[in-house]
């Protein structure tokens, strides 16, 4: 099979790549034990210059990185440069808080001496998609390397430019054979690649279905899983808030990426007191985002990645149109070349519209209205996915006790659902289970053991 690249603006094909072929894949598999073997004795000290040398990298050619992004899944350039810098800036965080992490704990028992250790596992298969194909690798990446692991990334097809510059960057930052790959293998390679008994735990993030898929070969192995899947997060406005200020943090809320987030908001519950201002404020904001060529700086809004996606998205449109929503704003494939979409918000969407029982990954903005802020919660929780939630409300010890009742992973108060290397980030129900970042996502691939002493 051949890896193509082609880029999502125009259609154009700009490489093919052949897939790794079998006996290189050993070969990969081999090093990887081999190097993980190795690394794990290397002092914390050497990781760290390790991965401070890959955040200067991603800095030095973060324009050259933001490129490659845009050319090959469609983001927008000045969002490509901040992905790169937000994957530099993990590298740094963990290069100089791995030490504190993973630090011995001890503990009170009946020994003489007793405490907890955190030991590295061994090669992590990741399987990683195209939506932030730089960043979703980091964000596993630089936590599992510093704490001794090794990583062989299986990367989304459309991006396989971005598996091999990343791979790069690993290279030439100075990491040992091995400790960082990056074969080209298809996704039916996966169920074996998960089996094979040099590799000890997997990471997914992207769908429910590729979840339940990789949960299930690895729970035949016995082997440590964690996924991030989909998410239709609420972004629930209640009737004291700033409705300018949200509609605001809406659109961006819902654009970034041209959509194409797992935690971008997606249902926008809002109580029906101020729905009508609420309305005409976030349309007129979406209104304003620029749809273009993403290789250019005014570009808010580029192509999705894949025309099939565009078509999804417009069908899941067209659907919740005809079973009653509202259609206030875009809504139409757009004329000419690359799989582009305008900015889109439904109104008078309900349960059993696919706009709102379904993940939208494209720019669609599907607007609820709630009788008050029990109903809002209601709505919020009535969803297969538990990714993210934004609450806005000037009653900042009201919403954390709706915090508490939204069944999400996250949930922002006032402000945009984000990833952040100082904060724990994952989901629940069908968004999938595990964590990520912080010391608890870097603890996901640890042994924790207990060492006792008579």
């Amino acid at each position: 099979m051949a890896f193509e690249s082609r880029n999502p603006a125009t259609g154009e094909l700009l490489e093919s790549f052949s897939a790794t072929a079998e006996d290189e894949l050993e070969r990969t598999l081999d090093r990887a034990w081999n190097a993980f073997l190795e690394w794990r004795r290397r002092p914390l000290e050497a990781r760290s210059a390790v991965l401070r040398a890959v955040a200067h990298g991603l800095r030095e050619r973060r324009q050259e990185h933001a490129r490659t992004m845009a050319l090959e899944m469609g983001k927008p350039i000045a969002q490509g440069e901040a992905e790169a810098e937000k994957c530099a800036t993990t590298c740094d965080y963990y290069a100089e808080n791995a030490p504190r992490f993973l630090a011995p704990e001890p503990r009170d028992s009946d020994a003489s001496r007793s405490y907890v250790r955190f030991d590295p596992i061994g090669p992590v298969l990741a399987i990683m998609p195209w939506n932030f194909p730089f960043w979703q690798v980091f964000r596993f990446a630089a936590p599992a390397l510093m704490a001794g692991n090794v990583a062989v990334l299986k990367h989304a097809s459309n991006v396989p430019r971005c598996a091999l510059e990343i791979e790069r960057l690993f290279r030439e930052a100075g990491l040992p054979e091995g400790v960082f790959s990056a074969p080209l293998v298809e996704s039916k390679a996966v169920p074996r690649l998960i089996e094979d008994r040099r590799i000890q735990a997997v990471t997914l993030t992207g769908s429910e279905g590729a979840g339940s898929k990789v949960g299930e070969a690895a729970g035949r192995s016995l082997k440590k899983t964690v996924l991030e899947l989909g998410g239709s997060d609420p972004f629930v406005v209640l009737a004291d808030a700033d409705v300018a200020a949200a509609a605001r943090a809406a659109a961006s809320a819902r654009l970034v990426n041209g959509g194409q987030s797992c935690i971008a908001a997606k249902r926008f519950i809002v109580v029906g007191s101020v729905l009508d201002a609420f309305l005409d404020a976030f349309v007129a904001e979406m209104r304003t985002r620029r749809v273009g060529d993403p290789l250019r700086r005014e570009t808010e809004i580029g192509p999705l990645a894949r025309a099939d996606l565009r078509d999804d998205l417009h069908h899941q449109v067209d659907a919740s149109v005809r079973r009653g929503a509202k259609l206030v704003l875009g809504g139409s494939i757009p004329e000419g070349p690359g799989a582009f979409y305008p900015a889109t918000v439904l109104a008078g969407v309900e349960p059993g519209m696919p706009a709102f029982d379904e993940e939208t990954f494209g720019p669609v903005a599907a607007v609820i209205r709630a009788r008050d802020e029990r109903d809002a919660v209601r709505l919020a929780n009535q969803s297969s996915f538990g990714l993210g939630a934004s609450v806005w409300t000037r009653d900042l010890a009201r919403a954390e006790e709706l915090a508490a009742e939204i069944e999400s992973g996250n949930v922002f108060v006032n402000g945009i659902v984000e990833s952040d290397p100082r904060l724990p980030f994952g989901g629940v129900k069908r968004s999938g289970y595990g964590r990520e970042l912080s010391e608890i996502g870097m603890r996901e691939f640890v042994n924790v053991k207990t060492v006792w002493i008579a």
